[in-house]
């Protein structure tokens, strides 16, 4: 018997303000298509978390993998998610160190997810079919190294101005990574 929790049926349309598109999951793709309908994205998380328990920032760079960096979603969509989840009993959150969560699928979602494994394997053959041409056909992998790069660059600038040997390094580790790429 199918699950009837109208937060997790695709067909019907959220009402008032705690819509997808409210909250950022209705996202277009390349062909205008919306990459999830209401509550699938609830659904690949948790098929997610059965797989491996994980962090948040886990889940959103796992997701961003699977759809070859086309899609990336914030952590204002993952975090409220994943309460949802807890909320209905289908999460459990563990303190990890650091103060971090991790996220685990309880008996209850295993039984949902298995309520609904026709809608988990349309959901994972589409994230797989596009994972790896990510942007205009760059591969996921390298989308997610630049990615990476960036956002270390972004969190260094933070920290503060760098002194000369610090600018050297790091002009030194670009410039072999730019003669690396010019010879692939």
């Amino acid at each position: 018997m199918k699950h009837k929790d109208p937060h997790f049926e695709s067909h019907d349309r959220p009402k008032g303000r705690h819509s997808d598109e409210h909250h950022g999951h209705g996202r277009r793709g390349h062909h205008g298509r919306r990459l999830f309908d209401y509550g699938e994205l609830r659904l690949l998380i948790l098929a997610m978390i059965a797989e491996a328990p994980s962090h948040g920032y886990e889940l959103i760079k796992s997701i961003e993998d699977r759809f070859g960096g086309s899609y990336s979603p914030s952590p204002g969509v993952i975090y409220p998610t994943l309460s949802w989840l807890d909320d209905m009993g289908y999460a459990l959150i563990e303190a990890a160190e650091g103060g971090r969560k991790r996220y685990s699928i309880t008996p209850e979602g295993q039984a949902f997810l298995v309520a609904n494994q026709a809608a988990v394997e349309e959901l994972l053959a589409r994230s797989k079919a596009s994972g790896f041409a990510g942007r205009d056909g760059v591969p996921a992998q390298v989308v997610r190294a630049m990615e990476n790069l960036k956002l270390a660059m972004r969190l260094r600038f933070k920290r503060g101005p760098l002194d000369q040997d610090t600018a050297e390094t790091i002009a030194a580790a670009l410039d072999q990574a730019a003669q690396t790429v010019e010879r692939s």
